[in-house]
This record gives C-alpha cells, structure tokens and sequence, in this order.
C-alpha cells in the first residue's frame, strides 16, 4: 500500500485546501468577520459528523487492535466539536443560531459524500480520511496565523477559546493521519488499492466542495 499512500499524497497537494479561493483570501486578509462567521456555520456541519465517519469505520472491522485505535480517534473527535462551537461563538456567532443551523446544500452534499466513502470498507474509509487530515496540521497554522495577522484573534482572545480548536488540530491530526497511514500500510490486499485511491480522491473533491459552498454563499 506504501505507492497508493505516495499516490495519495500527491494529490492531496494537488488538490490542497490551502490553493482554495477562500482559504487564499483567508491567509491573505480579504475576508469579512461575517465571511468568517459563515464559515464556521457550514463547517460545523463537517465538524459535528466527523465522529460517526470513524464510527462507520470502526463497524467494517472486527479487528480489537484497530478498533481501539478508532475509538480514542472517535472520543477525541467527539471532544473537538465543543472547540469548534466556542471558535464560532468567539467570531460573535449565537450558539442557538449556530446549533440551529444545518447547512447549505451544497455543503450537506459534501458531507453525505465523505460519510458514504466511510460506509464502504476498512481501506476505503481509511483512505478517505486520511486525505481528510493529512492536511489538517497544516491548514490550522495557516488560519491561525490570518486570524492572528488580519483578524485580531489569536490565543488571548477570550481566554484562548476561539483559537483552540486550530491549535489542537496543528497537532494532533499528526497522529490521525499516522494512524489512518499505519492502517493503509497494513493492508495487503493490494487489489483494493484502485478503491483506496479513488476514495481519497472522493474525499478531497468533498472538502473542497464544502469550501466552494461557503465562498459561493457568503463571499461571491
């Protein structure tokens, strides 16, 4: 599995986030507090799911030592979605409103495609969220370093509560993407690597359709 994860990787800095229009305007200062805050309705919508993704995978195998693995990615997913509500009521976003909310179209597409890619298999799903968080680290510093620059929120900003959620996921996504990495690596049925790299395809083409929900809603 070692040349579809290179594979892979390949084409997750092809189709990397960070070369999106609104993670570009993001870094560079050209969004709105009401651009931003937008954002954090619709990538709730991701956020919140993120746990029954793993969930879903956790059901494909019957493996004790995976599925340990799983549960505590599970649990610390569960975690993160209270850090994403405090981001977005940190960006003057009602918590009412945003727990209210439940998407554009567009982005609960991109969510029902990520969730059907964690429904396959083992290899599929790994594959799909691999490509969900090798990126993840990344993509964090690059927001809290805008939000720092040009939208005056950094980890003093209320007590550090609307930044959190990107300084914990600068690093522990590290250790998803090993662990969803390791799981790859120790499958060998090697005539399930055209799905494996097909569903991270599919999963980056999800990602990147969320994102052109929100620039299409809230931006364009």
């Amino acid at each position: 599995m070692n040349d579809v994860i290179e594979q892979i990787n390949l084409q997750i800095e092809k189709c990397s986030l960070l070369k999106h229009k609104f993670y570009k305007m993001w870094s560079e200062g050209e969004l709105t507090n009401d651009h931003l805050k937008g954002y954090s309705k619709e990538y709730f919508q991701l956020v919140k799911s993120v746990p029954q993704f793993v969930q879903n995978i956790s059901q494909l195998t019957n493996d004790p030592s995976v599925r340990a693995v799983l549960t505590e990615i599970l649990n610390e997913e569960s975690e993160h979605i209270d850090l994403w509500v405090k981001f977005a009521v940190g960006l003057g976003v009602p918590k009412e409103e945003l727990l209210e909310y439940h998407g554009s179209g567009k982005t609960n597409d991109a969510v029902c495609q990520l969730k059907t890619l964690t429904s396959f298999s083992l290899e599929e799903g790994a594959g799909a969220m691999y490509a969900y968080e090798m990126e993840i680290p990344k993509i964090s510093r690059s927001k809290l370093e805008g939000l720092k620059k040009f939208y005056g929120v950094d980890n003093s900003h209320d007590n550090g509560n609307t930044t959190r959620y990107f300084e914990i996921h600068e690093q522990v996504d590290i250790r998803h993407a090993a662990n969803w990495r390791q799981m790859l690596q120790n499958l060998a049925d090697e005539s399930k690597t055209k799905s494996v790299f097909e569903s991270a395809v599919r999963s980056l083409e999800a990602q990147n359709k969320l994102l052109d929900s929100v620039q299409e809603k809230y931006v364009a």
